[in-house]
C-alpha cells in the first residue's frame, strides 16, 4: 500500500502546473490503486481458501499411536498416509486381535464411495477375500476396519526371492481368478489388484485385500471392470513366472520389460517357464497384440480365465525332498566273536569278551510247552475226523466237496453258470445340478470316455468341503449317466479323481423321463459314505433303470488350502 501510495504522488507531480487537475489525476489514481488492492486481497483470500480447501482434503487426520475408535480400535502403527486417508495397523481389544484400518476425514471427497464399497464387499462374505469388519462414521472421521492376516505373505515379498515354482503360479492364478469371477458375479470389482494386494497364507491359500475398498479410496473407476481385474490377473501371473513386470515401467520391486520391444510370452523372458501358463499369462494380457502369435482366445472376465486354468492339464506339486539315508554299516561275525564286528587292517587287535550262555529254561516252563504241543495235536485230530466225517456226508448225498458244483444224473460234475456283470453302454451323460446352475458341463464327457487319465474335475473352493458352502453348491453336484434305454444294473464301478470325496449313488424309476432333482431318483444303490480311488458296489436284485446319479455332497482337501474333487470314470454293470 506504501508503494502504491507513493505511485500517486509521482503522478501527481507530473501531472502540470493546474492544481485543480493534480488534484483530480491524484484522486483517480487512488481510486486505482485501491481498487487494485481490493482485488488483489480477495485474490489472496480466494487463493487460501482454496489451498486451505486442498489441504483439508490431501492431510490425513492428527492420529497418533495409541488413539482408539469408537473406544474399541486401538491404532499401533500407520503404514500409509496417502491422499488425505491413512491405513493403521490396530488392536480391537474387545476381541483380543489384530485389525486393519483405514480412516479419512468424513468430508473427504470420497468418504461416502468408500463407505458404501466397503459395506457392500462386507456383504460377500467370501473367505478368499480378506473381511470388512467394520464400515463406520463417527465424529468427523470415517473409518473401515477390516482382517489382519499376520501370517500372511505379500506377493511382493515372495515374488522378491525369486520366481514361483509352476505348481505355485498354477494355485495363484487359479484361485485368484475363481474368487474374483464370484465377486464379479455379485457386481464387486477390484481395480487394484497389484502383488501388494494378493496374500499366501501359511496353508497355502491365496487371499485377496482391499476389494473394491483399495479402488474408492483413489477415486479409481474403470468402463470394464472385468477386463481391467483380468488384465491384472495376468500381469500377476506373468511376474510369477519372469519376476518381470509386463510392461515398460518398473512397478511394486520388479523391473518392467525392455523399452521398445512390447509384450513377449514369459517364456521367451526366462528359460524353464511353464508353456501352458505362459500361453494363459498372454491370453488374460490382451493388449499390444498379445494373442497374435497364439492360437488361443484371449480371456476377457475372470470367469473365461478360471475356465481355462480349469481346462489345463493339472500342475502337480514337486516331490518332496527325502533326507539321504545314513550309509548302511557292514557287519560282520566270527565264531567265538559273536556280535562284534572284525577289526578294521591296521588297527590294534582287541580281546574277544565271551557272551555267557543264555539260562537255562525252567522244569515249569517245559512243562508248559509239553501241554500246548499235546492240545495242539489233539485240536488237529478232531478237526480231520470232522472233515473226514463231512466229506462221507457228501458223497452219501451225491455230492462232491467242491463249492458250486454238483452230480448230475449221468454222474458227472457240472459248475452252475454264474454270468458275471458286464459293463452297459452308456448313451449320454451330463451335470447333476441341484442348485440350478453347473460348474464344469464342458467337462462331463471326460468322465465316460473310457480314459480314466481324463477326468470331470470341480473348481478348487475355499473354507468348507461343501462346494464352499455356496446358496447354490450346498447340495453338492455329479453326473447323471443315460444308459439309452431301460436296462438291469447290477452294480457300477467309479473311478474317483481324488480319494476322501463323500458320495453316494441313485437310480431313476423305470418311466422317469430326463430326471434332474434328487426326487427323481428313488432307488438308493449305496449308502452316503466317504470313497477311496474307487467307489464299487452290487446290488443283489437288478434295479431296471435308465439314469444313474452319482451324488458329490463334499469335497477333499486338495493339498493347497482348498478343497476339489471329481470323476475321472464311470461304468455301470449289468
Amino acid at each position: 500500500m506504501a508503494e502504491r501510495s507513493t505511485a500517486a504522488v509521482d503522478v501527481a507531480d507530473n501531472s502540470g502546473d493546474d492544481p485543480l487537475t493534480a488534484k483530480a489525476d491524484k484522486a483517480a489514481s487512488d481510486g486505482v490503486a485501491e481498487e487494485q488492492d481490493v482485488a488483489e486481497r480477495s485474490a489472496r483470500d480466494s487463493d487460501g481458501e482454496r489451498r486451505d480447501s486442498e489441504q483439508s482434503v490431501i492431510t490425513a487426520p492428527e492420529l497418533h499411536s495409541g488413539h482408539k475408535l469408537a473406544r474399541r480400535y486401538r491404532l499401533e502403527e500407520c503404514v500409509t498416509r496417502l491422499d488425505g486417508f491413512s491405513s493403521w495397523r490396530a488392536v480391537d481389544e474387545k476381541l483380543r486381535r489384530a485389525v486393519g484400518v483405514h480412516i479419512l476425514p468424513a468430508d473427504h471427497p470420497r468418504a461416502r464411495s468408500v463407505l458404501a464399497a466397503a459395506r457392500s464387499s462386507a456383504l460377500l462374505g467370501d473367505p478368499r477375500f480378506v473381511q470388512v469388519l467394520d464400515a463406520v462414521e463417527e465424529n468427523d472421521l470415517v473409518y473401515v476396519v477390516h482382517e489382519w492376516l499376520p501370517d500372511a505373505t505379500e506377493l511382493t515379498t515372495l515374488l522378491a526371492a525369486g520366481p514361483l515354482e509352476p505348481h505355485d503360479a498354477y494355485q495363484l492364478v487359479s484361485q485368484v481368478s475363481q474368487a474374483m469371477a464370484a465377486a464379479h458375479r455379485e457386481g464387486l470389482a477390484h481395480l487394484r489388484l497389484t502383488p501388494s494386494a494378493v496374500l499366501r497364507s501359511s496353508t497355502g491359500q491365496y487371499r485377496i485385500r482391499g476389494l473394491a475398498v483399495n479402488a474408492a479410496l483413489r477415486g479409481i473407476s474403470a468402463d470394464r471392470p472385468q477386463r481391467t481385474d483380468t488384465e491384472a490377473i495376468g500381469a500377476l501371473l506373468y511376474a510369477a513366472l519372469t519376476k518381470r513386470w509386463p510392461y515398460e515401467d518398473d512397478a511394486y520391486g520388479l523391473s518392467g520389460l525392455p523399452k521398445g520391444v512390447g509384450l513377449i510370452p514369459p517364456d521367451q523372458v526366462r528359460a524353464g517357464v511353464h508353456r501352458g501358463l505362459s500361453e494363459l499369462a498372454m491370453r488374460a494380457l490382451v493388449n499390444d497384440g498379445a494373442t497374435a502369435s497364439r492360437q488361443e482366445p484371449p480371456c476377457t472376465t475372470p470367469d473365461e480365465l478360471a475356465k481355462a486354468v480349469a481346462a489345463m492339464p493339472r500342475i502337480r506339486p514337486p516331490e518332496p525332498d527325502f533326507p539321504t539315508p545314513p550309509e548302511y554299516q557292514r557287519t560282520t561275525y566270527q565264531q567265538g566273536n559273536y556280535g562284534r564286528t572284525q577289526p578294521r587292517p591296521g588297527s590294534a587287535a582287541t580281546m574277544a569278551v565271551p557272551v555267557p550262555p543264555p539260562p537255562l529254561q525252567s522244569r515249569t516252563g517245559k512243562a508248559l510247552k509239553w501241554a500246548v504241543s499235546a492240545l495242539l495235536i489233539a485240536a488237529l485230530g478232531l478237526g480231520s475226523w470232522q472233515v473226514a466225517d463231512r466229506l462221507l456226508e457228501q458223497k452219501s448225498n451225491g455230492q462232491t466237496g467242491d463249492t458250486g458244483t454238483q452230480t448230475s444224473p449221468g454222474g458227472q460234475n457240472q459248475k452252475k453258470p454264474v454270468k458275471p456283470p458286464q459293463p452297459v453302454r452308456i448313451s449320454d451323460a451330463h451335470e447333476y445340478k441341484p442348485g440350478g446352475s453347473g460348474i464344469q458341463e464342458d467337462e462331463v464327457s471326460n468322465a465316460v470316455d473310457g480314459k480314466t487319465d481324463t477326468a470331470w474335475i470341480t473348481p478348487q473352493y475355499f473354507g468348507y468341503a461343501n462346494f464352499g458352502n455356496y446358496q447354490n453348491r450346498k447340495q453338492g453336484s455329479g453326473i447323471i449317466v443315460d444308459l439309452g434305454s431301460v436296462q438291469n444294473v447290477r452294480g457300477l464301478d467309479v473311478t474317483m479323481y481324488r480319494s476322501g470325496q463323500k458320495a453316494q449313488v441313485f437310480a431313476a424309476g423305470e418311466e422317469a423321463t430326463d430326471p434332474s432333482g434328487r426326487d427323481d431318483f428313488p432307488h438308493r444303490l449305496t449308502e452316503l459314505k466317504t470313497v477311496g480311488d474307487t467307489l464299487k458296489t452290487t446290488v443283489d436284485k437288478p434295479v431296471r433303470t435308465r439314469y444313474v446319479l452319482i451324488h458329490i455332497t463334499e469335497l477333499p482337501p486338495d493339498g493347497s488350502g482348498g478343497y476339489r474333487g471329481g470323476i475321472s470314470e464311470i461304468k455301470v454293470l449289468g
